[in-house]
């Protein structure tokens, strides 16, 4: 097994994580609609077996069922994906902890999708907004995947960041926290109807949090750090113009009357729903190169983070000494 950048791998992250958006965009669609009780029954739809389920032709007689189970037919094909990834990772990859983050993947995609069924089996709106929170974990852990097998993770060893790597690490904390509260307050907002005027208020403050995160990124001096950290900024505006549309579809404004269940409702709020899971995928991304860069700062440049020769005893730095359990060939 190779212990250098596999292209390969890291493609593989990056499909899965594209795949896992269908279920995603598709379970959006499902809760503005109101779909997420179409069917009284899981594992099967309608006493049909899932996969002979008259799919197609519930587009025209149940736009609500064609949905909730293209949401499930969703939920099978990521999780057939998350299986080969898993699958490959362990005969591919030579990290310990990147193996077990592919068994992760795996687990956290089967829970997903349980939670999903129990929403239906009790019939529980609380479930509803558990399994909508629980996929934003699930996306940006897969993220979090194709981060740790792409180019620049193994080419951070030779980052040189500013004195501003403290400030942009404590910064980055920040915004996923705050980000993950604001999460909250949709999702109560979205299936409960509440907290309106915080959930407004709270996108303020997370504005004003990216921004910061993105000064402190570019104090880093760190490109990799600043190019994630300008995503994120254009991800949080993104998502501010489509909430403001939602609120406007939803409960209209001057002289504009809401109009349930309309396309312009239908549409901006489902896109704010998936653009969210960006803004939280793109804060906690930042967040683990921001620490991957503090941990290679702290472990001396070395690959496999342990101290470079560089930082050894210069009588020492001729002896080929190797640590008891050093394995030489392992990268971080």
């Amino acid at each position: 097994m190779s212990s250098q950048y596999q292209p390969g791998l890291h493609r593989f992250a990056m499909i899965t994580a594209v795949m896992a958006l269908l279920p995603i965009t598709v379970g959006a669609l499902v809760t503005t609609m109101g779909a997420g009780m179409a069917f009284l029954d899981w594992p099967s739809s309608d006493g049909h077996n899932m996969f002979l389920y008259p799919w197609l032709q519930s587009l025209r007689q149940s736009p609500d069922k064609f949905v909730e189970h293209g949401h499930r037919l969703g939920g099978i094909v990521i999780g057939l994906v998350s299986i080969g990834l898993a699958v490959v990772f362990w005969i591919k990859e030579s990290r310990n902890w990147a193996r077990w983050l592919g068994v992760l993947v795996l687990a956290l995609v089967c829970a997903q999708g349980w939670l999903g069924g129990q929403r239906v089996q009790l019939d529980l709106r609380g479930l509803a907004m558990l399994h909508g929170l629980f996929a934003s974990w699930v996306f940006a852990c897969i993220a979090c995947v194709a981060v740790s097998t792409s180019k620049a993770w193994y080419e951070a060893v030779e980052l040189k960041p500013g004195e501003g790597l403290l400030s942009a690490g404590i910064s980055a904390v920040v915004t996923v926290v705050s980000i993950q509260l604001q999460y909250v307050l949709g999702g109560l907002l979205r299936h409960n109807g509440m907290v309106v005027h915080e959930h407004l208020g709270m996108a303020f403050i997370v504005m004003l949090v990216v921004m910061w995160n993105w000064v402190a990124a570019y104090g880093s001096e760190i490109r990799w750090l600043r190019r994630s950290a300008t995503w994120l900024v254009f991800a949080i505006l993104f998502q501010i113009g489509l909430g403001l549309a939602a609120f406007v579809a939803k409960y209209g404004f001057g002289e504009y009357v809401a109009t349930q269940y309309s396309m312009f409702q239908m549409w901006s709020r489902t896109g704010h729903t998936v653009v969210g899971m960006f803004v939280w995928m793109f804060a906690v991304t930042h967040l683990l190169k921001v620490s991957r860069v503090m941990w290679v700062r702290h472990a001396g440049g070395s690959p496999n983070g342990l101290l470079s020769p560089s930082k050894l005893n210069p009588s020492d730095a001729g002896n080929s000494i190797v640590a008891p359990g050093m394995k030489t060939g392992a990268t971080q």
